[in-house]
């Protein structure tokens, strides 16, 4: 285990045009997981553009690793139905972060790097990373992989850890 970073907040906003599991919808839930930490949202039932608006936290650590998501239907009787999955580098909110201490912005809303979609990531359009009085934030839509379609919405915040003392 490196050392600390922060904390990570991900809310998981929304999902849209998720893919039907069931006869005519799913039942959709979210499994985040960063390094060996797993979390998951409640299960929204007979939704395909469910809204979770559910806060997880995770502790970051060096190295930084990439947040990744799998998105399931919920089975009663059966194992729970995979309906797609993404991932979201997270160094350039670390080193949006970075900036933020070098540049000592702390108040109003001052944006720090923006992040495209290309071949190397899940997103489905152009995110910016802010710092929106003294907290690095994102907002994401991710393009959910291995299934014919889907998004899901993420907002994240990044926590500086506390600042130790040198002696």
């Amino acid at each position: 285990m490196g050392e600390q970073v922060g904390l990570l907040k991900v809310t998981v906003v929304q999902g849209k045009k998720l893919v039907i599991r069931d006869f005519k919808s799913s039942d959709p839930y979210v499994v985040v997981k960063l390094g060996n930490q797993t979390l998951k949202t409640k299960v929204i039932n007979s939704c395909l553009n469910p809204v979770w608006n559910e806060e997880l936290s995770f502790t970051l650590t060096e190295p930084v690793g990439a947040l990744s998501l799998e998105v399931f239907d919920k089975d009663r009787f059966k194992a729970d139905d995979k309906m797609g999955h993404a991932q979201l580098n997270l160094q350039p909110i670390v080193s949006a972060a970075r900036l933020k201490q070098i540049l000592q912005v702390c108040s109003g809303e001052t944006i720090l790097r923006k992040a495209v979609p290309d071949s190397d990531n899940c997103l489905a359009r152009e995110s910016s990373i802010s710092c929106i009085n003294g907290e690095v934030v994102q907002s994401v839509w991710l393009r959910l992989c291995a299934v014919e379609s889907g998004e899901i919405e993420l907002k994240i915040k990044l926590i500086d850890r506390p600042v130790a003392s040198s002696r």
